[in-house]
């Protein structure tokens, strides 16, 4: 009999592992909804929807493993980086999606949230001169955009890669139109010595403001701590989030 492994579980979703399939607990229908939609869509390796009885999403594992964690040492060979620059660049290629994502917040909400989060980090979490120096860094991230079909939650765990070839990108529950330089910051967040490989397989010819891809480390970081210390996590352990603000001291 297989084993049930938990993958993920804090007060609003949940995964389990069970043998060659992930079964995926939420209760906000949206968010499946928005998984389910994008999965669809999107022109890259996705799993497989095996079943759907709501709050529960049943879907397939993807072969490969991913290049690394955030925290941990990163894995894979440069080419395995770049298939990964190149998989992301397709996504973004491709027809946007109905949905606005993670990724295509407006400005001015985002600058909101920003601002009150960081008050609260300086309440007692994080030194004031960590918070107001990446605030500065932030700003650059608050510009307009061309929409394009965002992951919007692409961390490293999320991308699975076997043969220097991109096999699976899994969890599409925030994606939807957004600012592709969101995602790219989100994959490299953590693991800035690979920004130039995964870039190098996106595409010389593409846009890519560095500015702003340390501005979104910035930014997700920022948002990240409280929310992440609050579901059990912890975000000052030796390359995380508390690390990559200090990144831009």
């Amino acid at each position: 009999m297989d084993e049930v492994q938990v993958v993920v579980a804090h007060s609003e979703r949940a995964t389990l592992r069970v043998g060659d399939v992930f079964l995926k607990v939420d209760a906000d229908q949206a968010r499946i909804d928005a998984e389910v939609e994008a999965m669809a869509l999107a022109p890259v390796p996705t799993p497989e929807v095996l079943w759907r009885k709501p709050p529960v999403l049943a879907i397939s594992a993807v072969p490969g493993a991913t290049l690394g964690r955030l925290g941990g040492p990163s894995t894979g060979s440069l080419a395995a980086w770049a298939a990964a620059g190149a998989a992301i660049r397709k996504l973004h290629e491709a027809p946007l999606p109905p949905r606005v994502g993670r990724a295509g917040r407006g400005v001015g909400e985002l600058a909101a949230e920003l601002d009150a989060e960081c008050e609260l980090l300086v309440a007692g979490l994080l030194p004031a001169d960590l918070v107001i120096r990446n605030r500065q860094v932030a700003q650059a991230a608050l510009r307009p955009w061309t929409p394009a079909f965002t992951h919007g939650d692409l961390q490293i765990a999320h991308v699975f890669v076997e043969d220097d070839q991109v096999t699976g990108i899994i969890d599409w529950s925030e994606a939807g139109r957004g600012d592709a330089l969101y995602d790219l910051a989100t994959f490299t967040l953590g693991h800035e010595e690979h920004l130039d490989d995964v870039l190098a397989g996106y595409g010389a010819d593409a846009d890519v403001d560095l500015d702003v891809i340390h501005a979104w480390w910035a930014v997700r970081s920022l948002l990240a701590v409280r929310w992440l210390i609050e579901h059990g996590f912890d975000p000052f352990l030796p390359g995380g989030e508390v690390d990559v603000l200090r990144s831009r001291m």
